[in-house]
């Protein structure tokens, strides 16, 4: 079996849906040899900034001299970007040798019981992270999380980033049904943070972590953010990304007595993060400016809405001005009519609330152009377009049948916004040439299933 191969296998394992429950994780993980026992992890959960806090805590551990596993998806590009020890991507030959070990395994599930590409995958990971003997695995869940693959590891600490409508027809259509889920990776005694400031979601946390005798941290009751979260040069944009280290930092606090870590090695960690497709600028030869930004959900298009808006004060790649960046961005409308316009770019999935996504960002952008994700539950670029026009009335409108149609469009623009998926964001990456191109492994995001989870 060569890599290619390999990811056809993988892409073989879609054929049987994603499936909730933990029995299949845990019959393949025994089968492997309990790979999860000989580790020791911090299980991330949440709605958004779950890939953001992974990324901060991995690095502060790396940087505090630990060999650190991230496990994450989806993944932008390249399926390997979801294995990864110390931010190197897993191998391709160990992707190659880690499916041909998994094959026989599989063989002992009866028909109608195959494991799925993610608990496949959970186990892949689980496999090289104790090969590669890391001393710590940021573990990111897939879906929910109480009955989400990754639920069969014991964690040193629980983080649960925050609760927000998206998944409804899985996970629930209330926040206290989707923080239900959420907190299913809560364990006796395993210290709990969060950055939960929903009183609906916030209540099932605490009754949660009350009943299991879990200390619990709630970062968003903090009267201010620790020192270092202030202070640290983040490179991440956005103001929600201090949220987000405040958690990391409160988890990294929390097992100071397990792992100590120096103040120095945290903003360190901090200041060395890298986590794409968030906020992510991208400057052309032509000096044409992109912004890519992966916000799928109606909480995500706010926090992008809210870090346009106060560009002047979030964190800033160097050489590119406050002041520069503030009049690009100057929101469609503004009373003080000197400032250019930005281009948008929107691709949304169907299951996602794209009506309210484009209600929230359509009237910051002078032009739009909507596109159809690459994925099969792509929402309709016409039906995009049409609810962006109604949001936005001044602005120009224009369908595309592709990315790539649309980018060409645009060639003239000096300012874009490309938004609405992870995966729109991820094939701007591949036409822009700051992710290799490598057969569209993209599609192994793919996924469907029934909306009843198993055994809830």
């Amino acid at each position: 079996m060569n890599y290619p191969e390999a990811i056809q296998f993988l892409y073989g394992l879609r054929l049987f849906g994603a499936k909730f429950g933990l029995e299949n994780t845990f019959k393949l993980a025994a089968l492997a040899g309990n790979p999860q026992n000989q580790l020791q992890f911090i299980h991330v959960a949440g709605t958004n900034g779950k890939g953001s806090t992974c990324a901060m805590l991995e690095s502060i551990y790396q940087a505090a001299g630990l060999r650190t596993g991230l496990f994450t998806s989806p993944h932008l590009v390249s399926f390997r970007e979801r294995i990864q020890v110390n931010r190197q991507l897993i191998g391709e030959s160990d992707v190659v040798r880690l499916v041909e070990e998994l094959q026989p395994l599989l063989k002992q599930f009866p028909a109608g019981h195959h494991p799925t590409f993610f608990e496949v995958v959970t186990v892949m990971a689980l496999n090289f992270f104790a090969e590669q003997k890391c001393d710590l695995v940021i573990w990111e869940a897939g879906l929910g999380g109480r009955l989400d693959a990754t639920n069969i590891v014991t964690p040193l600490a629980s983080v649960i980033t925050n609760i927000a409508y998206d998944h409804e027809q899985w996970l629930g259509d209330t926040l206290a049904k989707i923080a239900a889920e959420k907190v299913g990776i809560i364990k006796p005694g395993v210290p709990v943070i969060t950055a939960t400031d929903e009183p609906e979601a916030l209540r099932v946390i605490e009754e949660t972590a009350l009943g299991k005798n879990a200390p619990l941290i709630n970062v968003a009751q903090a009267s201010h953010l620790p020192a270092a979260a202030e202070t640290a040069a983040l490179p991440l944009l956005g103001e929600h990304q201090k949220t987000n280290a405040a958690l990391a930092l409160a988890t990294i606090e929390a097992l100071q007595k397990q792992i100590p870590v120096s103040v120095e090695k945290i903003r360190a960690g901090l200041a060395n993060v890298n986590w794409p497709g968030r906020l992510q600028l991208v400057t052309r030869p032509s000096g044409q400016k992109l912004l890519l930004d992966g916000a799928h959900n109606v909480a995500g298009a706010k926090a992008l809405r809210e870090a346009l808006s106060s560009w002047s004060s979030i964190p800033r790649p160097a050489g590119l001005s406050g002041g520069t960046l503030k009049r690009e961005l100057q929101p469609a409308g503004s009373k003080t009519g000197t400032s250019q316009k930005f281009t948008l770019i929107l691709g949304v999935l169907q299951d996602k609330d794209w009506r309210h996504i484009c209600e929230t960002l359509a009237p910051l952008a002078a032009r739009i152009f909507t596109a159809p994700v690459a994925s099969e539950r792509s929402a309709d670029a016409r039906e995009l377009a049409a609810a962006c026009r109604a949001a936005n009335p001044l602005a120009e409108v224009a369908v595309c049948g592709s990315l790539s149609d649309a980018l060409g469009k645009t060639t003239g623009d000096d300012f874009i916004l490309v938004t609405g998926s992870l995966y729109l964001v991820g094939e701007a990456l591949e036409l822009l040439g700051h992710s290799p191109a490598n057969g569209g492994e993209r599609g192994l995001n793919e996924w469907s299933t029934s909306p009843q989870p198993r055994g809830a």
